[in-house]
């Protein structure tokens, strides 16, 4: 499934939204974002954006892949 998303965002950006089918229903299981966030960090990616570790629930970040494009990563639930 492809979103477009016209003048919502400057350039392109691809989303991931972990809790999430493709169908945006809640799925069993899924990696927290802040458990991502963890693991980028731990190999030495920049972010530009992150999401509060001492929190819960909802929260995203933000990084570029090596082309430049802005990768979300935002969690709803």
């Amino acid at each position: 499934m492809i979103g477009l998303f016209q003048g919502m965002f400057e350039d392109n950006i691809l989303t991931f939204n972990p809790g999430w089918d493709q169908s945006a229903q809640n799925t069993d299981s899924f990696t927290d974002v802040r458990d991502v966030q963890k693991q980028l960090k731990a190999h030495g990616l920049e972010l530009m954006s992150e999401a509060d570790e001492a929190s819960d629930g909802p929260a995203s970040l933000m990084l570029q892949d090596p082309d430049g494009n802005t990768i979300l990563i935002d969690q709803h639930r």
